[in-house]
């Protein structure tokens, strides 16, 4: 790694993201798990949810590399997608109408000003109504794969869900392993609203969004009858994602994650910023 170096950082509802120009690599691929854990340390470094390499590709306008808080690799992230689609068409890299690659596989984007639409990857594994014993009690569970793996959890008061305590419980419960699960827990809050708050994979507690948890759970919600198509979700952050999807009985075609993904600043990187051995 080079110093100084330029990055970005950018929020997509509340989560907040490190973005870096990698199309010249600066960095291994085998480092850049101890250098998100350490760029991501809030208080002491710049801090961020996750950490966005944005790199050449032969088939696309770019690839990413998505890296969350601790260092984990993440298949797909729709806030961090979103984010990454604004960056690519501001700093030249990508057309407003761009398509660039993802573990999770090949994800369209339209920037229209300071909002994102996405074509999200089809759904998958989808399981409804699954009773599962959470800390004693039995918990009725949904999940859907979004790009990543999601249980929602639908909930009366969304303000008194235990996000923290049951999100980690069910987060790392046998029924998701090995992988485990991001949960979702849930409230209707109209003929097609949500109010959502997601315990997160990889930062290992509360976010203030989730994309592709706010596509999970307006997609269930659609499954149940609870919602139709478009649906608006409210994060934990206060602000909106627009979900788009079809169904037709449990078939799930169309779906797109709309919303916001604003620039927060533009800086230098110090040396100093890192551990002497990240």
């Amino acid at each position: 790694m080079r110093f100084p170096t330029s990055f970005t950082k950018m929020s997509g509802t509340g989560n907040d993201f490190i973005l870096i120009d990698h199309r010249e690599p600066l960095l291994a691929r085998a480092e850049m798990p101890a250098f998100a854990r350490a760029l991501c340390r809030r208080g002491v470094s710049v801090g961020a949810d996750g950490l966005i390499f944005i790199e050449k590709s032969a088939t696309a306008d770019f690839c990413w590399q998505f890296l969350n808080a601790d260092g984990s690799w993440a298949e797909m992230c729709g806030n961090g997608a979103r984010c990454a689609a604004r960056f690519a068409h501001e700093k030249g890299i990508a057309p407003a109408r761009m398509r660039f690659e993802t573990v999770a596989g090949l994800i369209e984007a339209e920037v229209k000003g300071s909002s994102v639409k996405l074509k999200m990857t089809a759904p998958g594994s989808l399981r409804l109504g699954e009773k599962i014993m959470v800390a004693g009690q039995e918990q009725e569970l949904h999940s859907l794969n979004t790009g990543v793996p999601h249980a929602v959890l639908f909930v009366t008061e969304i303000s008194e869900a235990p996000v923290a305590e049951m999100g980690r419980i069910i987060r790392y419960h046998e029924h998701f392993q090995p992988a485990g699960t991001n949960v979702n827990f849930v409230t209707c809050t109209g003929p097609d609203s949500l109010a959502v708050r997601t315990y997160e994979r990889g930062v290992e507690g509360e976010t203030l969004a989730c994309g592709t948890g706010a596509v999970a759970a307006a997609i269930i919600a659609g499954l149940l009858g609870r919602v139709a198509a478009p649906v608006t979700v409210t994060t934990s952050g206060g602000e909106e994602l627009i979900i788009h999807y079809q169904l037709c009985g449990q078939e799930i075609n169309g779906v797109y994650l709309e919303g916001p993904a604003r620039f927060v600043y533009e800086g230098r990187l110090h040396e100093e910023a890192l551990p002497t051995k990240f």
